[in-house]
């Protein structure tokens, strides 16, 4: 068994092209580049047992070679993963099913009759390969480029394989992140954690594509730094694979959730005060004021427009076109990966990223909340935009992190105080001036708020 860390960037054909010919992995590649040809079909029950337990079973056919794999799903998070991997080389094009035992078969599998695992889609493709040398100081570190071009196929179903991947052979994961920051300054790269068995599956059935990621476990004991970091990597990550959804399937709703993401990490940036001085986050919050500037109201006028909603799938693809997309995503992460907010912050900064998130996190909602003095709102209903990025702030805490409130009906505060943010979002008529006024009312008589802001 080894350990498989890499990381999966969608490109175009133009692209791929160019990566061959680019002059930093032309001056770093150490073996040249090798071009083989891979045959790949998947396995898995008719009740798709393998992918619930998120593994998958290949044989791959190159050239005169069969090899049996099996891969974990692993640890993955905004196009960064690592997944444990078993190899075996086989004498012919059939699965060995001895090879599954208990050393690498999982154990939510261990009563499944391996005899019901039959084909249920390919992935074959040329791939040209090139060992790349990534100095990091004295450090060294091996880095393969692979350059992927190809067809997934299920059934009657094809999407195209386009994508470099970068694996890691020698070093630590940074140096994979650094790379493609790197090629990502002049080439559209989209971080994209969906495997090519994930694709596979997502053509087999249409809904197999999980698009939640796990929701990050926050105590009351957790600090502010590592609760920031969590809270950050889960939007991130949520973000990347929604975008990769909708480029897929175009559908609207997901469009929306996906500049939700970007809202609420830019809330979540804003939040923290001295433990993330506002130097060591200015270039991640700039990419992120960009993305809203001209993502916000073009989603807010798809919600009333069918006519902008149809407009969005192709300005969508042209923003994945450009470069914006994959440096604001890689930056991210080699900031999130550093935890680049506690670089050179005082000691009173130091003080509040470690504190536990028990204490802080009421803290920051009380004074959020009485300095957004609802009366005013409920008098003067027409400036309530001007408070969103403050009611932003409230809401992505008490999203992600309400469960380490001791406070009484905090997921109705949650639910009411969306309902005022879509509100201020609104534009203002006589209508949606009168619905402000009694929601900022409701908010205000509700017992959790008033717990908060006392």
């Amino acid at each position: 068994m080894v350990k498989e860390t890499e990381i999966k960037l969608r490109v175009s054909r133009d692209t791929l092209a160019a990566l061959r010919e680019h002059p930093l992995l032309k001056k770093r590649n150490k073996s040249g580049w090798e071009q083989r040809e891979l045959f790949n079909q998947y396995f898995d029950t008719p009740q798709r047992d393998l992918a619930q337990a998120k593994v998958a079973l290949r044989l791959r056919r190159d050239a005169d070679q069969f090899i049996q794999t099996l891969k974990t799903r692993g640890h993955s998070v905004a196009g960064l993963s690592e997944r444990n991997e078993w190899d075996w080389f086989l004498d012919k094009a059939k699965l060995d099913l001895k090879k599954l035992d208990d050393s690498c078969w999982p154990a939510a599998l261990a009563e499944l009759d391996k005899k019901q695992l039959k084909p249920i889609f390919t992935t074959d493709f040329v791939r040209q390969r090139a060992e790349i040398a990534w100095g990091r100081g004295k450090s060294k570190v091996v880095i393969e480029a692979a350059l992927d071009l190809g067809k997934v196929l299920a059934g009657d179903q094809e999407e195209e394989i386009c994508e470099l991947e970068l694996e890691l052979r020698q070093g630590e994961p940074e140096a994979l992140l650094e790379l493609a920051s790197e090629l990502a300054a002049d080439l559209a790269l989209m971080p994209c954690d969906i495997s090519k068995a994930e694709r596979g599956y997502r053509l087999f059935d249409a809904n197999s594509y999980a698009l939640s990621l796990p929701a990050p476990e926050l105590h009351t004991e957790t600090s502010l730094d590592d609760s920031v970091a969590a809270l950050a990597w889960h939007l991130l990550g949520s973000s990347q694979r929604l975008a990769e959804q909708y480029r897929f399937n175009g559908h609207w709703r997901l469009l929306n959730d996906w500049l939700e993401q970007l809202i609420d990490l830019r809330a979540l940036l804003s939040s923290l005060g001295q433990a993330a001085p506002r130097a060591s986050s200015s270039e991640l919050r700039q990419g992120l004021d960009a993305l809203l500037h001209d993502w916000r109201p073009r989603v807010h006028a798809g919600q009333q427009d069918e006519a902008a909603r149809k407009l969005a799938p192709a300005q969508f693809a042209a923003e994945l076109a450009d470069t914006r997309w994959g440096q604001f995503s890689l930056n991210t992460s080699r900031w999130l990966l550093a935890r680049g907010w506690t670089v050179a912050r005082n000691n009173r900064g130091n003080r509040q990223g470690a504190a536990v998130l028990g204490n802080w996190l009421p803290t920051l909602l009380g004074e959020e909340g009485r300095t957004l003095q609802l009366i005013r709102y409920q008098q003067q209903p027409e400036d309530l935009a001007e408070q969103l990025p403050r009611i932003e702030r409230l809401l992505v805490w008490l999203r992600l992190a309400r469960g380490v409130l001791d406070v009484a009906e905090v997921d109705r505060l949650y639910g009411e105080l969306s309902k005022l943010s879509e509100l201020a979002n609104r534009a203002i008529d006589p209508e949606s001036l009168a619905a402000r006024q009694a929601q900022a009312h409701t908010v205000a008589s509700l017992k959790a708020w008033r717990a908060l802001t006392r």
